[in-house]
């Protein structure tokens, strides 16, 4: 496999070369006629049209002879590494080229338009043909040749992700490839933003391509229904198609359902985005699909374990396909509302103020270059929807389930995140930051910083713990509270991404970044707890505290029959939390909770006064880490697979025997202090409509927090298949969700007095 990705790196190198040739051929002439009395070109404009091209092709040639004879002389112990180390270290070359290809277009253009012999020469560059390209014979023009090292850089990543992909951990090439792509991945990060697929997909006016700017998968909102679309931005227009569905043997072909010229494009504003009714889908439904998508994972994993033929594998992976697009129709539910010129407006859901501001950017920073108007023939319409199987960069669902199965299937467990300060603002603002991370594919809000006022450099240094579901990157977006017609807004001013490398973060010591975007830079720190750590329950070794010490213990020295804690924190939240978007789901500040831990366990008696102060997130932080932290769940080891075994049963009579009989054999101090706790959250999710806390959002926060046991499960921690390992824990997340969330649903769970309690403790269950 090594040999046959470095083969397909020469053939590709052979025609990039003869691409830089093409460009080179014209560049001797062009240069002794700028010395005679009839230049064509003067020094200047040459060294600008082609700047770097000499250098570029040094470099691949060079890299090229150098690769050669290793694959020729091919053996399982050949080593290529250094080979790729050195041209990632020449990556500045393509720096400066980038930096000028503007530049240069634009130089090559007006010496056009003032030189017909040159105009001539540009439009008719010929490529010489290679073995393996036989009809790169064809024309090439200056400016189709001139963006080959601009797409070069967008590909060289890919090229090292598959050569070490296929490269064993105990190659001595692995580490140089390592090296090489993390050169590449950050020199691409660093430009990305000044790149953009140009695409060239027909010809507008003579001189004017038309060229794609971005592509994506999308939900759009037509009467009321979720319908799936591949949206594609144009440099003039925004084009909505739908992918047909494929008949065997044929490709993939596209329907246009409608499209505006970017001159006639308008955004609706957020307020006028939230007040479409969108038609909400259920919590249970999302996860119903997520508990499928984890099975179908675990049935696929099981099958290559075993020798069945491909034909089951390719079964169950139509299934997951499946799975992922009905995930991908159903999770968004933030409005994103475009109109055209008349006034109709098309609405698409999407799960993030992220993306809802980067679309709004690209077009807009498009619509700066004043397009006219234009109405497009329905045969122009027609070729330009068929060429969009040819452009298209995203060509699958963007789910993480896609990925192979030798790909990183993301971090789970917990990142705690300290957001430092921002630096670069030049008026004093009301500032803060909310934190955004990937789960199952779309983005998720986990926590956002105080707003920091009057201030050109905020000082927030707020710790957040995020728990991650197999996220690979995490999003940070600056927001600035204004007032606007009267009205307090969230207006985003910055944001920025960076992806979580699970070998910078398995290193257990916080580790510095800086996210810097739009001239704003944001300083953060990070730490990463992998599941297997995070799921330990550690008891307290200091018997007079109240965190990790079990709940009878602490309820007896108390003379209460729930805890203190539990009690506290539930009337503080329950006196101004109630009302709190995302209480309990949004992070609090860590030091907060670490604050407040400490009060509890040395029993300060003005921890009540203390609390009346502080952010009522890091007071329901403070509960649900109390909860986790004990050292036997609130459920019990012993009774906990039970429970699971309880939730399970689907005749609904029996299931209601067994999981009340199971919860009146829980020990009283446990029993009593959960049905308090569930009284409070049915409460909590009466106030739904404010604070967007539904009964299954909650019992998706305190389901394992309540119920996971205190040992490692040997079913999962035994496991040597890490992708399974994760979709296993899913599931059994899923079920501990569902117990919870069984008995918030039920209308009351009678408490049982002395007799009865005495009778069920005195029987099996």
């Amino acid at each position: 496999m090594r040999k046959w990705v470095l083969s397909g790196i020469l053939a590709s190198e052979e025609t990039y070369l003869s691409h830089l040739e093409a460009l080179l051929i014209p560049m001797k002439p062009l240069r002794a006629a700028a010395t005679t009395s009839q230049p064509m070109l003067t020094i200047q404009q040459i060294e600008t049209i082609f700047f770097n091209v000499p250098e570029l092709h040094e470099i691949h040639k060079d890299f090229f002879d150098a690769l050669l004879p290793r694959v020729q002389d091919w053996g399982h112990q050949q080593c290529v590494g250094d080979l790729f180390q050195k041209l990632a270290s020449q990556l500045g070359v393509y720096r400066a080229f980038v930096d000028n290809y503007e530049v240069a277009v634009e130089m090559a253009d007006k010496c056009c338009q003032a030189n017909a012999q040159f105009a001539e020469i540009s439009e008719n560059l010929k490529v010489k043909s290679t073995k393996d390209c036989k009809d790169q014979s064809a024309k090439n023009s200056l400016e189709t040749l001139l963006y080959k090292p601009v797409d070069r850089v967008t590909r060289s990543t890919l090229v090292l992700h598959d050569l070490l992909k296929h490269t064993p951990y105990s190659h001595p090439d692995y580490p140089l490839l390592q090296d090489a792509l993390r050169i590449s991945q950050n020199f691409l990060s660093s430009i990305n933003e000044e790149i953009t697929p140009r695409r060239q997909s027909m010809t507008v006016k003579k001189g004017e391509n038309r060229q794609l700017l971005r592509d994506r998968f999308m939900v759009e909102l037509v009467e009321g229904s979720r319908k799936l679309r591949h949206v594609f931005l144009f440099t003039d227009l925004l084009l909505c198609t739908k992918l047909k569905k494929q008949a065997a043997g044929k490709g993939q072909q596209y329907d246009c359902k409608w499209y505006i010229p970017l001159a006639d494009l308008t955004f609706q504003t957020i307020e006028d985005c939230e007040s479409t009714p969108i038609p909400l889908v259920q919590d249970e439904e999302i996860d119903a699909i997520k508990i499928k998508i984890s099975q179908i994972k675990n049935e696929i994993q099981r099958e290559k374990r075993t020798t069945k033929g491909p034909k089951a594998i390719e079964r169950l992976k139509k299934k997951l396909s499946e799975q992922e697009s009905l995930l991908l129709l159903m999770s968004p539910n933030m409005a994103f509302r475009v109109a055209n010129r008349n006034g109709k407006g098309f609405t698409f859901l999407i799960s993030s103020d992220y993306e809802r501001a980067e679309w709004r950017e690209i077009v807009r920073e498009q619509q700066k270059k004043c397009f006219k108007s234009f109405s497009l023939s329905s045969l122009e319409l027609q070729m330009l929807t068929n060429s969009c199987v040819k452009l298209q960069t995203v060509h699958t669902i963007p789910m993480t389930m896609n990925k192979e199965d030798d790909e990183s299937p993301g971090l789970y467990g917990f990142l705690n995140v300290i957001v430092h300060s921002a630096s670069g603002l030049k008026h004093s603002l009301n500032l803060y930051c909310s934190l955004e991370v990937d789960s199952f594919g779309y983005f998720v809000n986990k926590a956002k910083t105080r707003v920091y006022r009057d201030s050109t450099e905020p000082n927030w240094n707020e710790e957040f713990e995020i728990e991650l579901e197999g996220s690979q990157t995490l999003r940070l977006l600056c927001y600035e509270k204004c007032k606007e017609d009267g009205e307090i807004t969230d207006k985003i001013l910055a944001k920025g991404q960076i992806k979580l490398d699970p070998q910078t973060l398995q290193n257990k010591d916080w580790q510095r970044t800086v996210i810097a975007m739009n001239g704003i830079e944001v300083k953060l720190s990070m730490k990463f707890t992998s599941r297997e750590f995070s799921l330990k329950r550690m008891p307290s070794r200091k018997q007079s505290g109240v965190f990790g010490v079990k709940i009878n213990i602490v309820t007896k020295r108390e003379r209460s029959k729930v805890p203190l804690i539990v009690r506290q924190c539930v009337e503080e939240i329950e006196r101004r939390g109630m009302d709190e978007v995302g209480i309990y789901r949004v992070s609090g500040v860590a030091t907060d909770i670490q604050a407040l831990k400490a009060d509890f366990d040395s029993n300060n008696r003005d921890v009540s006064v203390m609390m009346r102060e502080m952010d009522v997130n890091a007071i329901a932080g403070t509960l649900k880490l109390y909860f986790r932290e004990l050292p036997e769940p609130l459920f019990t080891d012993e009774l906990y697979p039970n429970f699971a075994g309880g939730i399970a049963l689907s005749d609904s009579v029996a299931k209601e025997s067994c999981m009340l009989n199971l919860l009146l054999s829980l020990p009283e101090p446990n029993l009593v202090t959960f049905v308090f706790l569930l009284d409070h959250l049915k409460r909590v999710a009466e106030n739904e409509s404010i604070n967007k806390m539904s009964l299954h959002n909650l019992a998706t926060v305190f389901g394992p927090t309540l119920l996971r046991p205190s040992e490692k499960d040997s079913k999962i921690s035994n496991s040597s298949q890490p992708i399974s390992m994760n979709d296993s824990w899913s599931l059994e997340v899923m079920s501990q969700v569902q117990v919870l969330l069984y008995f918030l649903q039920l209308e009351s769970i009678p408490t049982p007095d002395s007799k009865r309690q005495s009778l069920l403790f005195s029987t099996e269950v």
